[in-house]
């Protein structure tokens, strides 16, 4: 099978591609490379792919209906079919939905129109499958969230552009029967990290003597999830495309996540063992468009796709902390 993967220079897209070319599987990856977060990082994730046999890649923009359509076009030319799309691309960070709000309209809503027509315009594709998110869930209360809950009242501009992904998702299988399944992430973490999220920037404030911002004065939990586990969840949704539902629609929802949510002060502690250092916390207010816990309900998951994490953070933040320490030359 060639599977297209979006947003392959980044943490998932990344691992998601060393899984399926370990199981013989051949790999065309696209990231536009961005200076989002650090591209020195984006192209040391790519030299681990690179070289090996059935990964190629293309340098392609998702919201650029051209670039894609460029790409669709190499492929074919060297006598690929595209059997599956795993669509990860997208501007993530909810903080920066507050400074850059063009950037997600792009990405995530542009960017989900334009690889559904992509998708659809493929003539073996079996399945469309593509990142969601938990900010999906926003302002609700209820714990854990359940793919069948409201999400109505997202808080964030991300959270609403990946809702808004969701539902041009469902239209387009509606219309044109694609199969497609949207995968609602928690809080992934792990080697390879992206440095805009918690484990990371905690590492590199403590590691440099600085104060961590502890937001809500640290009443926050969350539903954090290993790497490995999401790839697994990943890999099983690639392999069970979506069958109609009750409408006749052949789209599905899932949560990928840990199925345990950890209080905030107890990860940093779990990092600070990790990294034999304490960190010194600023306790602040809670930050606009943050949500103060999630936890997700992965029964569904469980059931379909036989998704059963097995990670705690106790096992997987000293393994991020390792590389972390090897990526930066500490000793």
């Amino acid at each position: 099978m060639t599977i297209l993967i979006t947003g392959a220079a980044g943490f998932i897209g990344s691992h998601v591609a060393q899984a399926l070319l370990a199981r013989g599987d051949q790999v065309v990856g696209i990231d536009n490379l961005n200076d989002y977060y650090s591209v020195a990082l984006k192209r040391a994730r790519l030299e681990q792919l690179e070289g090996k046999p059935g990964f190629r890649f293309i340098k392609a923009d998702v919201s650029d209906k051209a670039s894609i359509a460029e790409v669709l076009a190499q492929v074919k030319a060297g006598g690929e079919d595209i059997t599956g799309i795993v669509h990860l691309a997208a501007q993530a960070g909810v903080r920066y939905s507050l400074e850059n709000p063009y950037a997600y309209a792009d990405a995530n809503v542009m960017g989900q129109v334009v690889m559904l027509e992509a998708a659809r315009s493929l003539d073996r594709l079996d399945h469309f499958v593509y990142a969601s998110s938990s900010s999906v869930y926003g302002s609700n209360t209820k714990l854990p969230f359940s793919i069948d809950d409201p999400v109505d009242h997202p808080v964030s501009l991300y959270a609403a552009t990946k809702r808004a992904g969701e539902l041009i998702t469902h239209s387009f299988s509606h219309i044109h029967k694609l199969p497609a399944t949207g995968l609602r992430f928690f809080t992934v973490y792990g080697p390879w990290g992206r440095p805009d999220m918690a484990a990371y920037l905690f590492c590199d404030a403590i590691m440099a003597g600085r104060p961590i911002r502890v937001f809500n004065e640290g009443r926050m939990e969350r539903d954090f999830t290993y790497i490995d586990d999401i790839v697994a969840g990943v890999v099983a949704a690639l392999d069970r495309p979506a069958t109609p539902d009750e409408r006749g629609v052949p789209v599905r929802l899932y949560n990928l996540g840990n199925h345990r949510s950890e209080n905030l002060l107890h990860f940093i502690s779990v990092i600070e063992d990790a990294l034999g250092r304490k960190a010194e916390k600023s306790l602040e207010p809670m930050q606009a468009g943050d949500v103060p816990a999630t936890y997700a309900d992965i029964a569904a998951t469980r059931r379909d796709l036989g998704f059963d994490p097995a990670t705690p953070i106790e096992v997987g933040i000293p393994r991020f902390v390792a590389w972390y320490k090897a990526y930066h030359g500490i000793v």
